[in-house]
């Protein structure tokens, strides 16, 4: 390893191990957690440490420690030096679930939710800077974003960047922001579903995505048929969003050729949450496929490469 390495340095301190866990489907354990120690669970016995504010890591059932690249080395042995840099790369400010910060309140000391949040951002507009992010970075159609801006599923936020809403029923549960330079999440909510699709609740086919741009990506490529549901899970799979998904199967089982497409990232963690998604169709009996993005990672970079086309 070459000592002069400033991609080293700069993933060493630019993505949290946190992030890594979470990639990895590992969830956090906020009863146990605290400021200085985050502690993730998996299988059982399975437990890994997250401390120095995210830099480093500690196994307690063995003596496995290190920075960010060892982890990535620990959950997957398989990885070389090289691999791993390119798993860490798009996780570089990459905002995990950190459960144990404080929500941000309002003047008085109540909790802002993100519901509140939310109602405060303007809709969409054509010629902001979310929107040129939007449609000159991301590549994504207009008639995809005036789709989403009637649905109300993505916002105006801050520093240029655009808000997309996980939703309990109609009620904004989670805010993801994405921009040109700002990667995260409003604190003081919990993932459940991004949903966009004309088909709503009463579709055949759900195409299940890590991101809502990935699933707005899709939604593209696909043409927007109207008999698919097109949802995000915002990375990992925690108790709301694994409630959203069987409730949506539920109601899709009644449904002649019902279908549940696994349409997660072409790399390890998404072939793994492929699979998860899989495991959730048996008692549904809804078909399963497997949608692997072909020539890219994730479904917006098939979209740009063939905008650019």
């Amino acid at each position: 390893m070459p000592r002069d390495d400033p991609e080293r340095d700069r993933l060493r301190d630019g993505v949290s191990c946190a992030a890594v866990l979470e990639s990895f489907a590992w969830k956090l354990d906020r009863s146990e957690s605290t400021r200085a120690a985050l502690k993730y669970r998996r299988g059982p016995g399975e437990i890994i440490i997250v401390n120095h504010r995210g830099h480093g890591w500690w196994d307690p059932q063995s003596t496995a420690r290190g920075d960010v690249f060892a982890l990535v080395q620990h959950l997957d042995p398989g990885q070389n030096f090289g691999a791993v840099r390119r798993f860490l790369r798009p996780l570089i400010g990459f905002s995990t679930s950190q459960a144990v910060a404080p929500p941000p309140r309002a003047a008085g000391g109540a909790v802002r939710s993100p519901q509140q949040r939310w109602s405060e951002r303007p809709r969409l507009r054509h010629g902001s800077k979310a929107w040129t992010y939007l449609t000159g970075e991301r590549r994504l159609p207009l008639a995809v974003l005036a789709a989403a801006i009637e649905q109300d599923v993505v916002r105006e936020g801050f520093f240029g960047s655009a808000w997309f809403a996980h939703r309990a029923g109609v009620a904004i549960s989670h805010v993801e922001a994405r921009g040109p330079d700002f990667r995260g999440s409003l604190a003081g909510g919990h993932k459940t579903l991004f949903r966009f699709g004309g088909a709503g609740e009463g579709a055949r086919r759900l195409a299940i995505t890590e991101a809502p741009i990935d699933a707005l990506s899709l939604a593209a490529i696909e043409r927007l048929r109207p008999d698919t549901l097109w949802v995000a899970t915002g990375g990992g799979m925690g108790p709301g969003t694994i409630s959203a998904i069987q409730t949506l199967l539920t109601a899709m089982a009644r449904l002649p050729g019902a279908m549940l497409v696994g349409a997660t990232d072409a790399d390890g963690p998404g072939d793994r949450y492929a699979a998860h998604h899989a495991a959730l169709v048996g008692a549904a009996e809804v078909a399963f496929e497997r949608l692997r993005p072909a020539g890219g990672v994730d479904w917006n970079d098939i979209l740009r490469r063939r905008r650019r086309a």
